[in-house]
């Protein structure tokens, strides 16, 4: 049985926070097209490159509509935002809104999620580094990561895992939900055991660990298939 991880999404669809619905607070997707100049939803990711640069606006893009400070809501330094937005969005720019004061309590588990993809990166440049940290801040919100980095469905998730950090993606090979694969992994490395059950195919939690992560995008109201908006890029 899996052990209780206060971070671990519960399942189910989305849930939006308080600061989503506070008057003032930017609408993500509007921050997503102030970044790309197209709706999410309209993005074709096709190449790597396009990929990448759709996946940092989407991460972005939300953590500017949830009020406080853009770079602690996304996982960076202030050096590391700029740095970044000097490489993929050098003639755009978007801040954060709304009062929201950004909390420090997690600090040490983001840490160690962020080492544990650190060790794990399979790219090369800053890229992986910064993927690394903005993927571990928002692991420690409470929907599936894929919802928490503003993607627009699991499998965009699973692409950015092989692309930038192939061990895990070679070591996920029962397909477990990414937070928890990630969370069993920290555990395993400290020497540890997540779960009680040795096979997961007897946990009475299987459906946790295992069940379809659906839900609707965070940013993008009306997700769709990237292959509706062929001819698009980001």
């Amino acid at each position: 049985m899996v052990h209780a991880f206060p971070n671990i999404e519960s399942g189910g669809a989305a849930t939006s926070t308080a600061a989503e619905n506070r008057p003032g607070v930017r609408d993500a997707e509007s921050a997503y097209r102030e970044l790309t100049g197209v709706l999410p939803e309209a993005a074709n990711i096709d190449a790597d490159a396009h990929f990448d640069r759709h996946v940092l606006a989407s991460i972005l893009a939300l953590a500017s509509s949830e009020g406080g400070s853009l770079a602690a809501q996304a996982g960076l330094t202030d050096a590391e935002l700029g740095d970044l937005f000097s490489h993929y969005f050098a003639a755009r720019s978007i801040e954060s809104s709304g009062d929201r004061e950004t909390s420090l309590t997690d600090a040490d588990e983001i840490e160690m999620v962020r080492d544990l993809l650190v060790e794990n990166r399979s790219s090369e440049g800053e890229l992986g580094r910064w993927l690394a940290a903005m993927i571990a801040r928002r692991a420690m919100e409470p929907n599936h990561l894929w919802e928490d980095l503003g993607l627009r469905d699991r499998s965009e998730l699973t692409r950015l895992i092989a692309r930038h950090f192939a061990p895990l993606a070679r070591r996920n090979d029962k397909n477990m939900r990414w937070k928890r694969f990630i969370y069993r992994m920290m555990c395993e490395n400290d020497g540890f055991v997540m779960c009680s059950t040795p096979v997961c195919s007897n946990c009475a939690d299987y459906a946790l660990c295992y069940g379809a992560e659906t839900g609707t995008s965070r940013v993008a109201s009306a997700a769709q298939s990237p292959a509706t908006s062929a001819g698009q890029t980001v």
